[in-house]
């Protein structure tokens, strides 16, 4: 008896953890008008949200080393998405966008802001790493070649999307899982 009464324990543990986990649920379209949703993560090793917006300098400037990370870690299954953070830039303008700065990924619409709420995500430029059930394993910079406002490096001498995707990648837990992202706010039109 003492074991049926694990068993009866079992479904509601399971609906504990979801209630406090609960699975990430969009279909968001691209610039391209292809429907996304989290069912096309269900193979991946880890997916990259990169938060943009279209008149923000900081992220137009790292849409080159995005997509040099994108060629690097695609093949090790690692998917990539650019997030649209201003919900008031027209779909049109965002499209343009996405074609000027030849982004090797989908370009995504989201107009309730689902993908940021869900992550934490605040500014643009801002990278994310969420495992194939949407649990944010690293937020936020890409690299320390921002290190303030009005002060950039050269060259970066810190990766942390990049060390965050090879410890994923390699079963490690993520060496710094947070950190601050400089750039732009992302806001509510609404």
């Amino acid at each position: 008896m003492h074991s049926a009464g694990k068993v009866a324990a079992l479904p509601v543990v399971l609906a504990m953890a979801a209630l406090a986990h609960p699975a990430l649920q969009f279909a968001l379209r691209d610039t391209e008008g292809v429907e996304h949703t989290p069912h096309e993560w269900a193979q991946a090793h880890a997916v990259v949200l990169f938060f943009v917006t279209t008149d923000c300098p900081l992220s137009n400037g790292y849409a080159p080393e995005m997509n040099r990370i994108e060629q690097a870690y695609a093949p090790r299954g690692v998917l990539f998405y650019a997030v649209q953070g201003d919900t008031t830039i027209p779909d049109e303008e965002v499209r343009r966008h996405a074609r000027e700065f030849a982004y090797r990924f989908p370009t995504l619409l989201d107009p309730r802001q689902i993908l940021a709420r869900h992550t934490g995500a605040t500014v643009t430029p801002e990278a994310v790493v969420l495992s194939e059930e949407g649990a944010v394993l690293y937020l936020g910079r890409i690299d320390n070649r921002v290190e303030d406002f009005g002060k950039t490096r050269i060259a970066a001498t810190e990766f942390d999307l990049r060390d965050a995707l090879d410890a994923i990648l390699a079963g490690r837990p993520v060496p710094h899982p947070r950190t601050r992202a400089l750039g732009c706010a992302i806001t509510n039109g609404h």
